[in-house]
């Protein structure tokens, strides 16, 4: 059952931030290999001392051994010598471990001297010869011990024979290894000393260089709570390399923010477009409907009291009928090319919402039919036909919808008519640039200042609201007309000026001379 408030069990590293985690785990490294360094060289710095301590244990063991105790009170001059030694006790023994003589310094020794084990002629023979460490007497203090064995038979000349006979045994050199103790204590010491200040000041310099170095992902974290809060233009700052990892995602993020801030604009753009349609589809289509209540309301109030009065009310609801109903066709034909046009993938072999019916035609007929109706429209405009932007007309084959393209050029047509003064020249430009053929309609009217030209396309967009709708139309031919276009895999495009008039530019694929019978039928 867990506590409350307690952290789970290997959990609690969770809870630290990663700047917390990064430093807490370099500076346990660096503690870590530090200790391990002081270790190393305490132990090799001991081993060293010792060495040296062992070297003159042996050679001041060989230097006892070679003299036989002295048999009176005083201390015989070569191993009084042996004092300048320092701590070091020299013990003579028999052949028993019984101590026959022992001469230490005139000071007191540490920890009152080395606890010396049993000592016979057996164990000083199974020492070899070789150094070994033994405890004090009254504290924790180490001494290094050596025991040698004696000639049977030292050679003293001022000594009688029965002397010379009682000089074998045992010698057993002692000394302290007190300064060993002292130097690597003092050398511990400094190590952890030097070792925690360096510590400290790595600890230091550790978090400003990983504040530092995560700099980069808290711009990331506060350009991610500006998005939260909603301003998705933010982007985070390249601070790095792009190579580095850091780098690269950084650029993937400002990549995946980038269409993220457009897929928020084109929602927005999209939803007010579609605001802005219903309510200029409200408005287009209360208009007639207006109309036609309020007729049949004087009819139905008995306002209309003679025959002629009432054909003409029901001229006029059936001129308003005709009218909605167009506009209803028209929203209807947007509506289907807008769902093959954006949504030609949305079921994989779906059948379009808007077919059209291609076959193999020439422009030059529309050209000729839009020429005879600009004469019909308006008897005074001067009209001509031309190549592209000037020049010889010339012929130019497409596959295409004629019945949909002529309404597209009819609508044309009708808007240069409209929209410009009578007596206006147009022009009817027909031929083939590049790969494409190109039908042109073309006016000399007042023209379009940029922003009308942007919108123009737009639908319910008229340049002059105050036009009425019997002049203004609905607003929806440009865009029929763009949509038109679009589906048979072209583009219309509008060149024009203030003062310079309007250029509609049609402009289609060349149909594939690989295809059969297009060529016969394009003669």
């Amino acid at each position: 059952m867990k506590r409350p408030g307690r952290w789970p069990a290997g959990r609690w590293p969770s809870r630290l931030s990663l700047r917390t985690r990064l430093l807490c785990l370099s500076i346990a490294l660096v503690a870590l290999g530090l200790l391990g360094t002081g270790l190393i060289v305490t132990t090799a710095l001991r081993g060293y001392l010792q060495d040296r301590v062992d070297d003159r244990l042996v050679l001041t063991g060989e230097i006892a051994a070679r003299l036989a105790p002295p048999t009176d009170a005083d201390t015989p001059p070569g191993v009084e010598a042996l004092g300048v030694l320092g701590d070091t006790t020299v013990t003579y023994l028999d052949d028993d471990g019984a101590t026959r003589r022992a001469f230490d310094p005139s000071t007191a020794l540490p920890g009152g001297g080395p606890e010396l084990p049993a000592l016979d002629h057996a164990a000083v023979l199974a020492r070899g010869g070789r150094p070994f460490t033994v405890p004090a007497k009254d504290d924790d203090h180490s001494w290094r011990v050596i025991a040698l064995t004696q000639p049977a038979q030292v050679f003293l000349p001022e000594r009688t024979e029965t002397e010379r006979t009682e000089a074998g045994g045992s010698v057993v050199v002692a000394t302290s290894l007190d300064e060993v103790d002292r130097t690597i204590t003092k050398t511990r010491n400094l190590s952890l000393t030097v070792g925690a200040a360096l510590l400290a000041l790595l600890t230091a310099a550790g978090w400003f260089a990983v504040r530092s170095g995560l700099r980069p992902l808290t711009r990331i974290e506060e350009t991610a709570t500006a998005i939260t809060a909603g301003d998705y233009s933010h982007r985070v700052p390249e601070l790095t390399a792009p190579h580095t990892e850091v780098g690269r995602l950084t650029a993937c993020l400002n990549q995946m923010l980038t269409q993220i801030d457009t897929a928020f604009q084109d929602r927005a753009e999209a939803e007010a477009k579609t605001r802005r349609f219903f309510a200029d589809a409200s408005h287009e289509l209360r208009t007639p409907l207006v109309g036609i209540k309020g007729y049949t309301d004087l009819y139905r109030m008995g306002a209309l009291p003679t025959r002629e009065d009432i054909d003409q009310t029901m001229t006029r609801i059936a001129a308003e009928s005709e009218r909605l109903t167009r506009l209803v066709e028209e929203m209807l034909l947007l509506a289907r090319l807008d769902e093959d046009i954006h949504l030609p993938a949305a079921r994989p072999g779906r059948e379009p919402a808007f077919a059209l019916d291609l076959a193999p035609m020439d422009l030059r007929t529309l050209a000729a039919d839009a020429l005879h109706d600009v004469r019909a429209l308006d008897t005074t405009r001067p009209v001509t036909l031309t190549g592209p932007g000037g020049g010889k007309p010339a012929t130019a084959p497409a596959v295409a919808d004629e019945a949909r393209l002529r309404q597209v050029v009819t609508n044309l047509i009708g808007n240069a008519v409209t929209h410009t003064p009578s007596g206006t020249p147009i022009r009817i430009g027909l031929g083939t640039v590049g790969p494409h053929a190109v039908l042109e309609v073309s006016d000399q009217g007042p023209g379009l200042t940029p922003a009308e030209r942007e919108r123009v396309f737009g639908r319910f967009y008229r340049t002059d609201d105050s036009r009425t709708r019997t002049t203004g139309g609905s607003g929806l031919g440009l865009s029929i007309a763009h949509a038109l276009v679009t589906a048979h895999g072209g583009r219309i495009i509008l060149d024009t000026a203030p003062g310079q008039g309007c250029t509609f530019r049609i402009t289609l694929p060349l149909p594939d001379p690989s295809q059969h019978g297009i060529a016969d039928e394009m003669t």
